[in-house]
């Protein structure tokens, strides 16, 4: 079984932000997945998310949107694993990452969470830092837009960026299926 949990901020207000990399992931994740019957987005009070699943060649595939907002993802993460009866090892999550350039995408596991409050909250509620994570970058080469870190991540993206962003989505999701 494997928990796949797309981080970002719940409402309108948010949608298509550079903050909502991880819903954005998880929503073509989800178009990609039609041709394997998934389920269509639920929302689930019992875990305060947005659900959809599947199973591929005999394993469930679990995709989650937290409606926590992005600094209480943590409480979502632990009550599906816990449910489930998952281990660290069942869990991917993808995020946005200020670190890292538009275009460019990290796969790392047992890292701290480097500032970004979704990723500590998953380590504070489930007790590690050991999970699979796809950092997708959102970070700009004009430093000077990101000074205000919040104010830029909860920015949409420009014209240009756009392209950029749909090409890494695709790349993205090419590194979630290799492992699943």
């Amino acid at each position: 079984m494997k928990l796949i949990v797309g981080l970002g901020n719940p409402g309108k207000r948010y949608e298509r932000t550079r903050h909502n990399v991880g819903f954005m992931l998880l929503d073509e994740l989800h178009k990609e997945l039609k041709r394997y019957n998934i389920n269509e987005w639920e929302l689930s009070k019992k875990f305060n998310a947005k659900i959809s699943g599947c199973t591929i060649s005999g394993e469930k595939i679990i995709l989650a949107k937290p409606m926590t907002y992005m600094n209480h993802s943590g409480q979502t993460v632990q009550l599906i694993m816990h449910f489930y009866k998952m281990t660290h090892n069942d869990l991917i999550v993808v995020h946005d990452d200020k670190d890292i350039l538009l275009g460019e995408i990290k796969m790392q596991t047992d890292k701290n969470h480097a500032g970004h409050n979704g990723i500590k909250s998953i380590i504070e509620h489930i007790g590690t830092k050991d999970f699979m994570r796809l950092r997708v970058g959102v970070a700009s080469e004009n430093k000077r837009k990101m000074k205000d870190t919040a104010k830029f991540v909860l920015h949409k993206f420009g014209m240009f960026e756009k392209k950029k962003l749909e090409e890494t989505i695709q790349e993205s999701i090419t590194e979630i299926k290799k492992l699943v």
